[in-house]
């Protein structure tokens, strides 16, 4: 199986800590990655801009640089890296503040082992690469359209909930572990006991508070004052475990039980796991590697191929560090080690792979809205001249090679200059949108709308002959002309000339051909004095589009 090497550099000045990160990443990640050491910062700013690197592990207490100005000067020039911060117990406060001031995370010297620094990297790298990813497509929706800040600004408060909670979550986990090592002293003070079991009880009471926040699914939302709709706090978690080993699986429903609104149910088998994962609604899967019908890689491609993207963490059996690091290039998004299962270790994967998955329907999102925008008038709704004359390309192609039928209409509003001269832009720009939302209620779905230019829209109708084209533009027609328009307590109404064209009737058989012979019969309209639907015909008015 191919696999990207993660360039990492390493810029720590002390020889032995230098050495244990190498061998831990040696450990599990079987060549996966790539290490540079350098002992000062100087240095390692001359390597980040010299090379590339996926990841920095960055020491606070270096020979040339001290404290949180470290973080700050390599973040100032290399913004764009991700950076992980390794910290000694007594740097424990500055390594927080370099979170807060963008470090991906921060790991404790002494207290990291190969699983927690490899999940760490790759975290820190995917994260950071998919943040990078809205924010240069949430620059690109802000250029072309105003109408999103508000939307964007919403998103980027969410995300910021969610990177506060992740900032929180790993010093409560220090707490509370240094915390059960106070009590394990013999020597220690009955009073001194029962202080710390309070301490032992806020700190969980605030991790449960902070995974509710970290695992918290914006895009799910409920009903809230009549039409409104707002985010459901109140979510509950749903895991699929596909799990063969009736022990194995004993134990992970154990630890799950602690787990406050998190639900589990299992299967034992891939079919039953993709049906379940079809069926039913679960919000995160957690799979070994082995079953009786194929192993984690065919799971994983079984779940690409159905287009199902819920989240997947692997559960594995100690030894198999290496098919867990492929199974993560495979699409898995999280391993833990069955000798390492425990509710905290659960917990922060959960919480991981949670906010793993909201970056990526974020960018999923804003790609979509990006597509939509490429081809979609922002003011109407309908479709731009540009996707318009793609799509004329293609339904003429299409009737010409299954001598179909196809019609095709341009729309024109009467006087429109008026409305703009005596009410202002306000006003036309609110017509404009009023006759988009007209033209969607008066034809079919598959019928291709769009906004030509100006005042001007067309229309595509495939498989429609003229005499039905005709009764779908007059039915539009008297709607507008029925239609008060309403802007600042003054009404006005307002008409439309249209031209009707169809393919098997004109003369140039051509996408232009079309749009020119449409033009033509919009013409005559306007000439016969307006608010009237014409039909396209060289000699004389047919009979079948009476004047």
């Amino acid at each position: 199986m191919s696999r990207e090497i993660i360039r990492v550099l390493l810029v720590e000045d002390n020889p032995g800590d230098a050495r244990l990160i190498r061998e831990l990443l040696a450990e599990v990640a079987n060549g996966q990655f790539e290490v540079i050491t350098v002992g000062r910062l100087g240095q390692g700013l001359r390597s980040l801009f010299a090379e590339r690197f996926e990841v920095v592990l960055l020491d606070l207490s270096l020979p040339d640089s001290q404290g949180l100005e470290t973080f700050t000067r390599m973040q100032s020039q290399f913004a764009r890296t991700p950076i992980v911060v390794l910290s000694g117990l007594d740097d424990e406060t500055l390594a927080l503040k370099a979170v807060q001031k963008g470090a991906q995370d921060y790991l404790i010297k002494g207290q990291v082992n190969s699983n927690l620094l490899v999940r760490s990297i790759r975290y820190a790298v995917e994260r950071h690469a998919v943040r990078e990813e809205l924010q240069k497509a949430n620059l690109k929706i802000l250029e072309q359209q105003k109408s999103v800040i508000e939307e964007e600004r919403l998103k980027v408060l969410l995300q910021m909930a969610g990177a506060t909670a992740h900032e929180l979550n790993q010093p409560l986990s220090v707490l509370l572990g240094f915390t059960g090592l106070l009590k394990m002293e013999k020597h220690e003070p009955d009073r001194r006991a029962r202080y710390l079991n309070e301490i032992e009880m806020a700190g969980n009471r605030m991790a449960k508070i902070v995974s509710q926040i970290q695992n918290i699914r914006h895009y799910e939302v409920k009903p809230y004052a009549g039409d409104a709709r707002i985010i459901d706090i109140d979510q509950a978690i749903n895991l699929l475990s596909l799990e063969d080993s009736d022990r194995d699986y004993e134990v992970i429903e154990s630890i799950v039980k602690k787990m406050d609104k998190v639900s589990i149910s299992r299967v034992r088998s891939i079919s039953k796991a993709l049906q379940r994962l079809e069926g039913g609604r679960f919000d995160l899967v957690l799979f070994d590697h082995l079953f009786s019908d194929g192993n984690g890689f065919e799971f994983l491609r079984q779940l690409r191929a159905r287009h199902i993207k819920t989240p997947a963490i692997m559960i594995t059996d100690k030894g198999n560090e290496i098919i867990a690091s492929q199974i993560i290039q495979a699409g898995a998004d999280d391993y833990i080690p069955k000798d390492a299962l425990t509710e905290g270790a659960l917990s922060r994967s959960i919480a991981n792979t949670f906010e793993k998955a909201r970056l990526r329907k974020d960018l999923e999102e804003v790609q979509n809205r990006m597509a939509e925008m490429a081809t979609r008038d922002t003011l109407t709704g309908l479709y731009n001249r540009r996707f318009f004359m793609e799509a004329l390309d293609r339904e003429v192609a299409r009737a010409d090679r299954y001598e179909g039928d196809l019609a095709f209409c341009m729309v024109d509003l009467d006087h429109f200059k008026q409305v703009n001269d005596n009410f202002g832009h306000d006003a036309g720009d609110m017509v404009l949108s009023k006759i988009g939302d007209m033209l969607k209620k008066s034809f079919r779905k598959s019928d291709i709308l769009s906004r030509y230019g100006g005042e001007e829209f067309a229309i595509i109708m495939p498989q429609v002959r003229e005499t039905e084209a005709r009764d779908a533009c007059e039915r539009f027609r008297k709607m507008v002309a029925s239609h008060s328009f309403d802007h600042n307590s003054f009404q006005f109404n307002l008409t439309v000339s249209m031209g009707i064209a169809s393919y098997n009737t004109v003369t140039e058989q051509s996408p232009m051909g079309l749009v020119k012979a449409a033009d033509q019969a919009l013409y005559q309209a306007k000439d016969r004095g307006r608010n009237v639907t014409e039909c396209h015909n060289i000699s004389r008015v047919r009979a079948d589009c009476p004047p």
